[in-house]
């Protein structure tokens, strides 16, 4: 069964989409700043592992139009609390055991997000992005196992997960990608380490 969801927010809609296989293993919050040419081949292949994908915006088509948007962490927080708040009222998702996958500018916001809602969100996989950015007490507060993964040439998130580590008591890991090789396997295999059951 696939969903479409659409989210109001004061300054626009944000949409979303929601793929439902027989019996899922659990729900795959794809969280996205807008939307990717990757999107498709992503849930495609949390639906062969079994899982829910639902992928979701968490801007605007107005708030896109500012070069800065992607970087207003608290903003893209919010948006992500609002969305886990919404699947926890939701029939097809309330129940499913929930993960959060996102990429770059999202991750320091999916990692504030997990923090503040530990007991619903299981396990978290970040393809690149700064998640020191999430601030001090947001990594402290981090209960989900995190995979943090990188892309060869991607230095500087790597440098930001190092930073970061300090801060860290939830189990976490990092693996490192092929420029062009899919994130979603490795992403796919951690969560199915880390649901419950």
């Amino acid at each position: 069964m696939n969903r479409y969801i659409t989210q109001q927010t004061p300054h626009g809609s944000l949409h979303g989409q929601l793929e439902l296989p027989e019996e899922p293993r659990g729900l795959i919050l794809i969280a996205r700043a807008h939307h990717a040419a990757q999107d498709a081949a992503i849930s495609s292949c949390f639906v062969e592992f079994g899982f829910a994908p639902f992928t979701m915006e968490l801007l605007t088509a107005q708030e896109m139009q500012f070069a800065d948007a992607t970087q207003n962490v608290p903003r893209l927080t919010q948006r992500l609390i609002d969305l886990l708040d919404m699947i926890r009222l939701d029939g097809d998702m309330e129940k499913l055991p929930l993960t959060i996958f996102t990429t770059g500018d999202v991750a320091p916001a999916a990692i504030r997000s997990a923090a503040q809602r530990d007991t619903q969100v299981k396990a978290v996989a970040c393809h690149g992005g700064l998640i020191d950015r999430a601030g001090g007490q947001a990594l402290d507060l981090l209960m989900a196992p995190l995979l943090m993964l990188f892309n060869t040439d991607d230095q500087a998130a790597k440098a930001a997960y190092q930073r970061a580590t300090s801060h860290l008591a939830c189990l976490h890991e990092m693996q490192t990608i092929n420029i062009g090789e899919d994130p979603a396997t490795p992403a796919a295999v951690w969560f199915l380490r880390h649901l419950p059951g």
